[in-house]
């Protein structure tokens, strides 16, 4: 929570060290790194983390991971969040982007936040993560912008893992500040209604202004692409590059259109965003763990991520060719 009126540059450049979440999972650590680079340019340390949710192609077990279920963690923090090391592996041996995220960073440590246990325990642990790593202010990364998603989106996809991990800053102790990266380069919102949900946070008081993300810092993202697999992020670069268009992602199954927009490290007010735009965080605020925001999304009509993967894990496999 933000408890003093001030633009989110100012925040990051008074800060000793932030921690940059990236909240959706997969390869959201990658845009973490957008926003970690942006602060060092200001003369301030950052560590980066995501989520032990990744995508089926990855992990093709439904949801997101339990610690408990991870080898190689370099040391748990309670029960919701963990610090990785290069050699952190899933069941059967599947790599966390925030492995090749450390492994890239020469070893350093990444945080990985499992969402299971609920907002509650998520915040307590960011809070612990924070004091261990000697960080005064947090930032929660969305790649794309459905984080501020009101439910009935067509595009919509994945709003269980953002909707309950944002809804944790309403409990933190640590000052936070939530960060769209990307608009639109997920395939899931337009650019348009990413806007307009931006404008809901804005009128309600809620805009902290944007990060500068000079040119070093996008080379440093670039960089780690080529160890850490994400579209989204890799998107977003090019949009800072100055590109345009549209560019298919997801194997053709979507496109994205490349913005101006898509290039910014957009902050605002995570307390302000769930009391507005946000109505899905504000949903799930007093969930008591994952399987229970996900019942209320149920209950709104709203689809998420652990319904597509619970479905594809339940298909039958595809006959063979004759």
């Amino acid at each position: 929570m933000i408890t003093e009126r001030r633009r989110a540059q100012d925040w990051v450049a008074a800060a000793s060290r932030v921690l940059v979440v990236g909240i959706g999972g997969g390869g959201d650590v990658a845009g973490a790194l957008a926003a970690a680079e942006a602060a060092r340019a200001l003369g301030t340390d950052a560590i980066v983390g995501g989520l032990t949710w990744e995508r089926r192609p990855v992990d093709p077990l439904p949801g997101p991971r339990r610690l408990d279920e991870i080898d190689g963690l370099v040391r748990t923090l309670g029960d919701a969040v963990a610090i990785a090391g290069p050699d952190t592996t899933g069941p059967g041996g599947f790599r966390f982007c925030e492995a090749d995220m450390s492994r890239f960073l020469d070893g350093a440590p990444v945080l990985l936040v499992d969402p299971h246990p609920g907002p509650h325990a998520i915040a307590a642990g960011l809070d612990a993560a924070a004091r261990h790593l000697d960080c005064d202010l947090v930032l929660l990364l969305d790649v794309g912008g459905d984080v501020l998603a009101h439910g009935h989106e067509p595009g919509l996809a994945s709003p269980l893992a953002d909707a309950t991990v944002l809804a944790a800053a309403l409990r933190l102790r640590t000052p936070s500040i939530g960060v769209v990266f990307g608009t639109g380069c997920d395939g899931e919102l337009t650019p348009e209604e990413v806007a307009e949900r931006l404008a809901e946070v804005t009128q309600a008081g809620g805009d902290l202004g944007d990060l500068p993300l000079p040119a070093a810092a996008l080379d440093r993202v670039e960089a780690s692409l080529r160890h850490v697999t994400t579209e989204a992020s890799a998107m977003a670069v090019r949009c800072a590059r100055g590109e345009t268009g549209r560019v298919p992602i997801r194997n053709g199954r979507r496109t994205v259109p490349l913005t101006p927009a898509g290039g910014r490290l957009i902050c605002f007010d995570p307390t302000v965003a769930i009391g507005s735009a946000a109505r899905l965080a504000k949903a799930v605020a007093d969930a008591t763990s994952l399987e229970d925001a996900q019942r209320i999304l149920t209950a709104l009509d709203v689809r998420t991520e652990l319904d597509y993967e619970r479905e594809a894990a339940a298909a039958p496999p595809p006959a063979a060719a004759p």
